[in-house]
């Protein structure tokens, strides 16, 4: 069975490579691509978002392959056109942005995504996020490296918060979400849950948006970015939140009004934020937040550990494995009603 492997310089052509022949028990005739993201970013190819440009790469290589795994390479109509003999994609990601999955359908080609890859990461960066804007650790690191030994920060109205006694509200309760709130638990904090598509369970307390906004000392964004979630969090959001609130988005930029959230920032009504995502990336040379001193940031590398990429080659590797032998892969994904 031909196999085309088109990794990057994160999720590596060898672990994908590696992963499958650990689940595949048939010959395997592999054809490998490294495609060139992180180190040229990914942008919009065709109809698909978020892929490396190498429609051409993928097309030279796709005759005669069954399966094709990848997680930058862009699947568009034009090289589902020339893919012949294939059957299954599976993209290494959460979802399929990079795949034109109605077009894929109609060709008769099953597409699986590996959700939960990147669910530790992501966790784990939101809440050293919540820490570093909590406890103002930007500010703090900078003034040493130059040369200031500020014991005036020990001042009543100058100190951070504890997590141990927060609480915290995650819009959104997905695998990162439910993560988040398990450490959140660890710390001692309580958790405010604002998801009306699942059931949190008992450990946490389900609420309305507007009651979460009202009680929460820090809320962090988890949902997924939809037509009806886009500014979830928007200028009457913000200003239903607790004074001296703190923000954390490492979800989608399109979740929250960022001039609203700048406006809030600069005036003290959030005392802090934490940011990995932005509406526009990369974050242009004129953003207010770039001049703001309660904002810790990231460029969108929540989800970036080695064992995301590790995991995402495990992931993908089973759904191969999964595929050839009947079964559904758990990442398999519904193609649209109608194009």
């Amino acid at each position: 069975m031909k196999v085309l492997i088109a990794g990057d310089h994160f999720v590596r052509s060898d672990l994908l490579s590696e992963a499958l022949r650990a689940r595949v028990d048939r010959p395997l005739d592999t054809v490998e691509l490294t495609l060139p993201w992180p180190l040229t970013p990914y942008g919009r190819v065709a109809e698909v978002d978020e892929a490396s440009d190498a429609e051409d790469d993928l097309i030279a290589a796709l005759p005669g392959a069954e399966v094709a795994l990848t997680q930058m390479g862009p699947f568009t109509e034009r090289v589902l056109a020339q893919a012949d003999a294939l059957k299954l994609i599976v993209c290494c990601r959460g979802g399929p942005v990079n795949v034109n999955v109605a077009a894929a359908a109609e060709r008769g080609v099953a597409v699986a995504a590996t959700p939960g890859r990147n669910a530790v990461a992501a966790a784990e960066h939101t809440v050293a996020l919540l820490l570093g804007a909590m406890r103002s650790l930007p500010r703090l690191h900078s003034g040493v490296v130059a040369g200031q030994w500020r014991s005036d920060l020990y001042a009543y109205h100058e100190c951070g918060r504890e997590l141990g006694e927060a609480t915290v509200g995650l819009v959104g309760y997905g695998a990162i979400g439910g993560r988040v709130a398990r450490v959140l638990r660890a710390f001692g904090a309580t958790v405010l849950v604002a998801d009306p598509y699942t059931d949190p369970g008992p450990e946490v307390e389900r609420v309305e948006l507007s009651e979460l906004l009202r009680r929460s000392d820090a809320i962090s964004l988890h949902a997924r970015l939809t037509p009806q979630t886009r500014h979830i969090i928007g200028r009457a959001e913000i200003d239903r939140m607790r004074p001296g609130a703190v923000l954390v988005n490492t979800a989608r930029g399109g979740l929250l009004d960022y001039d609203a959230a700048a406006d809030a920032l600069a005036e003290g009504r959030l005392a802090a934020a934490g940011f990995d995502v932005f509406p526009e990336e990369p974050l242009p040379q004129d953003s207010r937040l770039r001049d703001l001193p309660n904002v810790v940031m990231t460029p969108h590398l929540a989800g970036a550990t080695r064992q995301t990429a590790e995991r995402a080659a495990r992931l993908a590797g089973e759904a191969v494995a999964d595929f050839l032998a009947g079964s559904s892969p758990v990442g398999l994904v519904e193609p649209p009603t109608a194009r």
